[in-house]
């Protein structure tokens, strides 16, 4: 297991009820198979031995002593795979009959955990056969065929000796439905992979509620959550059963098979890596210090030497951006919503009912104005309180400028220009300043003057400048310090620039006005640029991503660097397998030295951040989600990159 990653499967083997030899045929070969593929932990549904729809049949003898030697079966026929299963079956302890799951491993049972809440409603009556294992704790002798006693009851938690962060509990079916389920304590106590034996019947609309339930004790549980459900070899006498397994990380679902589905296997990785990581950021995870000392018992399993695991699950290319295309116009409207609500608190707050922002034509200032209007139309104020200033200078085009005056107009904001280009001049002659040079002194000029004249035209308006710099160019230090670096409210300031793209577009396809959309387009279609440099036969010279490099990969890097904790080697990993075909392996290297590199030196920038709405999970404000010293040192991450270089050449 590298970088954390581990390969998990859950399976719905085909199945005759009561037929205990077939059925653990068919599991021996799954198992086998799954093996093969490099499955570290598999996991059968509830009963899978024997069947969950054996009804009386399970207080007979014969099914018992049955399901008693198919698990000693499968154990001898699997003790040289190097992974962890876990099956269902029916288990008499003490004279009272038990629906258990069984965790095998190397020719081992590990320890076996009976099902707590035991149903007794609707079509369900378990409690005619089985009794709850809630408080049934401690070892138990067991069947001819077993050598030694077993670790029986709801206490087990089954870690891997070789990597401590595998670790996994084992809840079933009826418990996840519980106000407080097992599952809940489990991950108190350091499982952070949870699986659910189970035997769900299918009814109308049941696989939504089925898939909400699964996916939210994932996230309030912050864990791997595998549910492996009864399909349909079960009887269906009063009952159907669809195979419904998930596969499901931190609320997010990972695999699912669709109910009825012919495919009920599911393999994908889980990164353990990330779940160690959230439950650490998650200072309030109730995670105890010492679960033996709370009663629960750790057993230990061995899936063999930690190996790379070939990654077969999607990692998005752009991480803070929904693929779907109504959850991405839902998030976009919410971020909207944040951004536009946060500047009216302002507005509201210190009595200002005008507003300034430096409009250029480009995709970010646009962003700022949309959010601008939204806040004033919340507050029923004139939008004529808001002042665009377009101010031309060395490197404007003539496309920017004219999307800059027709997006103002077309928004019934007031329009102010002014040409920067005498000041800029006078101002390089008055500190010695070649204006032939085009160093960072004549870039950082003409940002500086900008920012100067928005300010003092927000005193003479008794007005606020709001910023308009975005969260990646933030992470990049690209922005001009005390230039557009500085403004009095930032609406854009946690938005990732591939987000601001989107924001945009939402509203260019949801806008009323015709002539506003055309101008929208045209912004989004514009080249990226701080437009300093002179234009070239009228085209935009300076382009940002040629300087700096993509934005969908650093906000990539971003994300996971940021929002994970990911080191630059794990990072460099899921961008390589991510990007496969878009970027080569040198190109994506070259522009995560470059992340790491200004992110480390441009923090100071980041340290005197103007207020701004925090929209998603990543931010980068002092007062927020990145309190991180101006002067530390990166040298540690150097060291990952030059070890990832030396891998290159």
């Amino acid at each position: 297991m590298k970088d954390g990653f581990l390969k998990v499967a859950v399976s719905t083997p085909e199945l005759r009820v009561a037929d205990c030899t077939f059925n653990i045929g068919q599991m021996i070969k799954k198992a086998k198979k799954m093996a093969k593929k490099g499955v570290k932990l598999l996991v059968f549904p509830e009963l899978s031995i024997t069947g969950y729809t054996c009804n009386d049949l399970f207080l007979q003898d014969t099914l018992l002593s049955g399901a008693y030697e198919a698990l000693v079966k499968y154990v001898e026929a699997t003790k040289k795979l190097p992974m962890v299963s876990v099956l269902g079956l029916p288990l008499e302890v003490n004279g009272r009959l038990y629906n258990v799951a069984a965790v095998v491993n190397e020719g081992v049972i590990k320890g076996i955990v009976p099902k707590s809440t035991i149903p007794n409603y609707g079509e369900f009556y378990e409690a005619r056969q089985f009794a709850s294992g809630e408080n049934a704790h401690g070892d138990i002798i067991t069947p001819s065929g077993w050598e030694d006693a077993v670790d029986f009851g709801t206490n087990l938690l089954f870690c891997d000796y070789n990597t401590p962060e595998f670790c996994f509990a084992v809840e079933i079916c009826e418990d996840l439905w519980m106000p407080a389920p097992p599952s809940c304590r489990y991950a108190e106590a350091g499982a952070n992979v949870i699986v659910n034996l189970s035997a769900s019947d299918e009814l109308t609309g049941k696989a939504a509620y089925r898939r909400e339930l699964v996916r939210n004790q994932s996230a309030r549980t912050v864990s791997a959550y595998l549910y492996a459900d009864a399909g349909e070899g079960e009887s269906t006498t009063d009952m159907v059963f669809a195979g419904h397994n998930m596969i499901v990380e931190n609320g997010v679902l990972l695999a699912e098979s669709k109910p009825f589905a012919e495919k009920k296997d599911l393999i994908t990785e889980i990164d353990l890596g990330r779940l160690k990581n959230e439950r650490r950021r998650m200072t309030t995870f109730p995670l105890q210090p010492d679960p033996e000392e709370n009663d629960y018992k750790i057993l230990l399993f061995d899936t063999g030497k930690k190996e790379e695991v070939k990654l077969t699950r999607k990692f998005a290319k752009t991480p803070f951006v929904p693929s779907d295309k109504k959850n991405r116009e839902e998030r976009c409207d919410e971020i909207l919503n944040i951004q536009a609500v946060g500047l009216a608190k302002r507005l509201k707050h210190t009595g200002c009912q005008n507003a300034v922002i430096g409009l250029s034509g480009g995709l970010d200032s646009t962003l700022a104005l949309l959010v601008t209007v939204r806040a004033f139309d919340r507050l029923g104020l004139d939008k004529k309180g808001i002042t665009c200033v377009t101010m031309p200078c060395f490197g404007t085009t003539d496309r920017t400028y004219d999307n800059a005056v027709n997006l103002a107009r077309e928004l019934g904001t007031v329009l102010r220009e002014v040409d920067i280009k005498e000041a800029v001049t006078q101002h390089f002659r008055d500190i010695g300043q070649d204006i032939e040079k085009r160093d960072v002194t004549y870039e950082n000029g003409q940002a500086r003057e900008r920012t100067q004249i928005l300010m003092d035209i927000a005193n003479q308006t008794n007005g606020m400048v709001i910023g308009t710099g975005d969260m990646s160019e933030l992470a990049l230090g690209w922005a001009t310090y005390n230039g557009d670096h500085m403004s009095m409210y930032g609406v854009n300031c946690s938005v990732p620039k591939t987000l601001v793209r989107y924001l945009v577009q939402y509203y260019a396809d949801t806008a009323k006005s015709k002539k506003l959309r055309d101008v929208l387009y045209d912004v989004l279609d514009t080249p990226v640029s701080p437009e300093l440099l002179p234009p070239e036969n009228g085209e935009i010279a300076q382009k940002t991503e040629d300087i700096v490099g993509p934005y969908e990969l650093h906000d990539f890097f971003l994300y996971y660097m940021l929002r994970c904790g990911f080191t630059p080697t794990k990072v460099f990993r899921l961008a390589v397998y991510a990007f496969e075909g878009d970027y080569t392996a040198e190109t994506i290297y070259k522009w995560l030295d470059t992340f790491c590199h200004r992110f480390f030196r441009q923090q100071f920038k980041r340290s005197c951040l103007p207020d701004g709405p925090k929209v998603g999970t990543v931010s980068v404000s002092p007062r927020g989600d990145l309190r991180m010293p101006s002067d530390a040192s990166d040298a540690l991450w150097k060291e990952e990159l030059d070890r990832i270089h030396k891998s290159l050449v």
